[in-house]
Parts: structure tokens; sequence; C-alpha cells
């Protein structure tokens, strides 16, 4: 005789295969963010621009951008070759200008964007975090004597970079002009965040032209900067395995004596105090609106007079120890949670497609590369000079290329050499700082 199945079993199984399929869906992440709640929020984000419903303000354009940069940020992490070169920031930018060329992006999610960037601007503020939170977090002995290591390589490879890309740029018929302060400058500026957005910023006071046509045309030079850097770090990498007596792996000096400031600690070992954030918000604006109020006196603009302040307030270590770890870690923050959505932002608004293309040809990429090149092969031979070893320095002076931070981790990443990090800071942040306010000061003399 047959036995039947109760039909409660069946509704069991069906229930745990439901659950199932839903644990697996559930496990799958689109940056942090489970990918059914992933869906369910671009859902409703995108029906609401597509009636007419979205806000036209903060709320309205954080969560355009936020929907958009997480996603295109996770696939930038995910897609082999492209994950290695800065993919989150490639596909962040370019992406949405795409969709402006193509007009994919409906107005009412436009006018989202637009506010949150503009009339909210959340571009200065983020750049205000950025700037000041990065400077201020440092850690003290890292920036004095990591700075004084790195004074000689840092200057020569600089004065290399500009030499090479001056004479390259004018042999592919680029003018003096166009070739420093338009491709040199944002490679070695220090990122997108701390370099090219205050940056433009600098530009945009001296010359009157609108930030948004200035972006567009820095940003290529340092995106293709950066990949042609992780490429030389990779090569690097390979040329001390074949060749161990050039390397430290992982240590700068030969002597050995920069393990004080490799073992430095940092405001990232400080417990995270949410108080002391909010307190960071307000020195970030504070420094900002003090670059504002000195510019007319000064003659430099506001944005330059901010990372001035922050430096020497930093050296001169007048600022309370717990309001630098609120800045840092405020800047950490910020800068791991909204700086794709802000890539998004530039993409929509700053970065008009047609004119990437037309400024990336086969001589400016030339131009890019023989500036790190140059860069990395000086890193190389200083430090034969300077007791140091070469492969070393060749990767921490090529770091000045990098896209800031990001930039940094990539870059370090594809030589295995993590440990440096402390010197990339120097490399990246106070070089890239002393780039931006050179340019800004020179362009206005020039203008």
């Amino acid at each position: 005789m047959k036995k039947e199945v109760p039909n409660s079993n069946l509704s069991g199984n069906k229930e745990i295969s439901s659950s199932s399929i839903f644990s697996k869906l559930s496990s799958v992440k689109v940056g942090v963010l489970p990918l059914p709640l992933y869906l369910i929020l671009a859902g409703i984000i995108f029906a609401a621009s597509m009636y007419g419903q979205l806000p036209a303000d903060m709320i309205g354009g954080f969560a355009v951008i936020m929907v958009m940069g997480i996603l295109l940020g996770d696939i930038g992490l995910r897609v082999p070759i492209l994950k290695e070169i800065g993919g989150p920031a490639i596909l962040a930018i370019l992406v949405p200008s795409t969709m402006v060329f193509y007009n994919l992006i409906n107005p009412s999610a436009l006018k989202a964007i637009t506010a949150i960037m503009k009339t909210s601007n959340f571009l200065y503020f983020y750049i205000s975090v950025l700037v000041v939170g990065s400077i201020l977090g440092m850690n003290r002995k890292v920036l004095v004597q990591g700075f004084a290591r790195m004074f000689v390589p840092l200057i020569v490879g600089t004065a290399a970079a500009i030499s090479a890309g001056l004479l390259v740029g004018t042999l592919f018929g680029y003018s003096i002009h166009r070739t420093f302060f338009y491709i040199i400058i944002p490679i070695v500026g220090g990122g997108i965040g701390e370099g090219i957005l205050p940056l433009s910023l600098g530009y945009s006071a001296i010359l009157n032209i609108p930030q948004e046509a200035l972006i567009g045309q820095l940003i290529p030079a340092a995106v293709i900067g950066n990949i042609v850097a992780i490429v030389c770090a990779g090569l690097l990498k390979r040329l001390g395995e074949k060749k161990p007596e050039l390397t430290g792996n992982g240590v700068l000096v030969k002597t050995g004596d920069d393990s004080e400031i490799l073992n430095a600690k940092g405001m990232a070992d400080k417990p995270i105090d949410f108080p002391l954030m909010g307190a960071g918000i307000l020195m970030a604006c504070a420094f900002f609106i003090f670059g504002k109020v000195a510019s007319p006196f000064i003659g430099i603009p506001g944005a330059i007079i901010m990372i001035f302040a922050a430096a020497i307030v930093k050296y001169l270590n007048i600022m309370p120890a717990k309001m630098e770890q609120g800045s840092f870690h405020l800047y950490k923050f910020v800068s791991s949670s909204l700086t794709w959505p802000l890539m998004v932002g530039l993409g929509v608004l700053y970065t008009p497609l047609k004119d990437v293309i037309a400024t990336v040809t086969p001589g400016y990429l030339v131009v890019c590369a023989s500036v790190v090149i140059a860069m990395i092969s000086s890193g190389y031979f200083i430090g034969r000079f300077m007791n140091m070893y070469p492969i070393e320095s060749a990767i921490v002076t090529g770091c000045h290329s990098g896209l800031g931070g990001t930039g940094d981790v990539a870059i370090l990443s594809a030589s295995n050499r993590m440990e440096l990090m402390p010197f990339a800071q120097i490399s990246t942040r106070i070089g890239g700082a002393s780039m931006i306010v050179l340019a800004t000061i020179l362009i206005k003399l020039w203008h």
C-alpha cells in the first residue's frame, strides 16, 4: 500500500527551500549591503525618480549618489585587473558621465544630484574633511622624521617628473603651461579628494573659470598616473625577487633605523569617539572658513590657505590630541563611506565625457607615463646614494603619483610592501599638498 506524504511536510520543505534561497541571496553583498536590501532600496529611489517624487535636496541627492556609488565602487573592486588600477574611482566617474552623455539619467535624479553637490556644497565639505583630517591625523613623529628621510628622494623625484613631463609634452605639441598645470600637477597633487578638488578650487578662483570646467581636465591625468605607478610597482617587486640585494623587503633605510617610524602609533589605533567626530566636523568647517576669510588679505585661494593652516598647526603640535583624533576618524568615515558617491556626483556634473575623450590622446598618455616613470626612476637611483634600498626608495617616491590614500594602497599592494605606508603618506600627503600650493602660486603669477 502506497504511503501518502503529508501536505505539511511538503509545505515545510518549500519553506526551507525558500529560506535557503533567501539566505544565499543575503550572503551576496553590494558594498556592505545584502543584495536583497540593496535591490529594495535602489527600487524605491528609482521609482521615486521616475514618478517625480525624489526630493531635490540633500536627502534625494545623497540617496541617488550613494545607491550608484556603492554599486559602481563594489564592481570596481571585483573586476579582475580593473580592481588593481583604481577601478572604483574609474567606474564611479566614467559610468555616470557616460549616462549623462546618452541622457540616461532622468531630470529628477539630475536635480537631486545638483542639489547635493552644488546647492548644499557637499563637494566643499568633503574637501575640508579630507584635507584637515588627513593632515591633523598623521603621526607627528612620522611627519617630522619621515619627511626628513623622504625629503631628498621626494624633491629629486618631483624635479625629474616635471622635467621629463615638460620635455615629452613639448615633443607632443603641448604648451609648457598646459603640460605643467593640467597634466603634471594633477599626477603629483596627492589624489582626487586631497589634491585635484582643492586644486580646481584654486584654479577657479584665480582664472575665473567654473570649477566643473576644470575638474574634467584634471582627473584623467591623475587616474592614468596611478595606473602607470601600479604597473611600475609590480615590475619593481619582480626585480626585487630576481635581485635580492636591491631590496629591503619593506625596509627603506639599510641601517634599519626607520623601525621607530614604522612602529609609531597613529590615530587609527585610538577608539572611535562619536562626539569627537562631531567636533571634527566643526574643525573641518572652521579651517575652510578661515581660508575663505584670509584669502582676500593673503591673495591665495582659501582652499590652499586651509592646507597651509592644517600643516602648520600639525607641525607646531598645538592642536589638542582629542581634536586631532576626532578630525582623523571623521576623515576615515567620510573617505571610506562617501568617496565613491562623491565620484558619481563628479562624473555627473563635473566630468563631461566628450571633454575626457578629447583630452586623452596617445600623446597625453605618453606624457603621463613619462612623469611617473621619471619620478620612480629617480627614486631608485637616489636611494643608492642615500643608504636606502633602491626598490623601496623607488616605490615610496612613486606613491607621489598615486590617487591619494587609495592609490597608496594599490601601489604598495602591487609591490607587496604595505609596511611602507607611513613613508607613502609623507610622499602623497605632504608632497601632494606642497605641489598644490606651489601650482596655485605659480598660476597666479603666470596669469
